[in-house]
């Protein structure tokens, strides 16, 4: 089905979206930090054929939406698209890694607003840090060699070691995903390499770790068995502590899913949305 390129407008920015009209619930699609809104297309397609509404928007600093130019932040802009796109009843968020953190902190900060979520391999905001030597050793030494890419400011160099390690995982062989999802993922986050965007900015300021029992509505978390260790173990973690939740693995596939595996991901998605 076809999707329209709509404009939403927030305070001090405006975000540009896809969306598929459907008569169906709305699902509001937010993406990874290393990702920006065209991640979703196959799976927004998909979705939509199954009757359902569907939005995909950049944020701030990512796709066709620039870097801020003031402080801000991702959940205040998430629910603004809520609004807009779903002024007179609950939407259903979908998040990937940061998308899913920013999600979880909208149930938190506007729970009348939020019918569900389905959270893939999510942050979460009150998280600690993990120490350097757990991150390296969990990434079988990229996140190391991405730090010194980023320092000695070799961009491309640095793009092709994240989506090494995001899209083919970091245990797998480079290119395990080829051909237009990893020529996408590699054009997605040059983007957001050239923006010079962090997790830091836009960050809620909220602590979600230690309010996940205040998330009421149905959560569905699911993570790639391919994906950082690390992503494995808090996700299966955040399944148990989520009041009302369920895990799903995803057998062969990293962090990124949906850029290969859209069918699989949509009928997750859908599995939520119509149990």
């Amino acid at each position: 089905m076809p999707f329209e390129r709509i404009e939403i407008p927030v305070a001090g920015a405006t975000l540009v979206a896809d969306r598929w009209t459907a008569d169906g619930p709305t699902i509001v699609l937010l993406h990874a930090g290393v990702c920006d809104r065209r991640s979703w297309r196959e799976v927004g397609e998909l979705l939509a054929r199954d009757g359902c509404g569907v939005v995909a928007c950049d944020r701030r600093g990512f796709g066709e939406v620039p870097a801020a130019d003031r402080p801000f932040r991702h959940v205040d802009d998430a629910l603004a698209v809520l609004e807009a796109v779903s002024p007179d009843a609950p939407a259903r968020l979908v998040g990937s890694s940061m998308g899913g953190g920013v999600a979880l902190d909208a149930a938190l900060a506007a729970p009348e607003r939020v019918a569900g979520l389905v959270l893939l391999a999510p942050t979460i905001s009150g998280d600690p840090e993990p120490d350097e030597e757990t991150v390296i050793a969990a990434t079988n030494g990229l996140a190391e060699a991405i730090d010194d890419a980023w320092t000695a400011q070799d961009l491309e160099a640095c793009n092709r070691l994240e989506v090494r390690l995001w899209l083919d995982g970091p245990g797998e062989p480079e290119g395990r995903v080829s051909g237009p999802p990893r020529e996408l993922a590699l054009e997605m986050n040059r983007i957001v390499l050239a923006n010079g965007e962090s997790e830091l900015d836009g960050e809620s300021g909220l602590d979600a770790a230690s309010r996940l029992d205040e998330v009421a509505v149905p959560v569905m978390v699911a993570c790639g068995e391919l994906d950082v260790s690390l992503k494995l173990e808090r996700s299966a973690e955040l399944a148990q502590a989520l009041p009302n939740a369920a895990y799903h693995s995803l057998p062969g596939r990293a962090h990124l899913p949906y850029l290969e595996a859209a069918d699989e991901v949509a009928a997750l998605i859908m599995r939520a949305v119509r149990p």
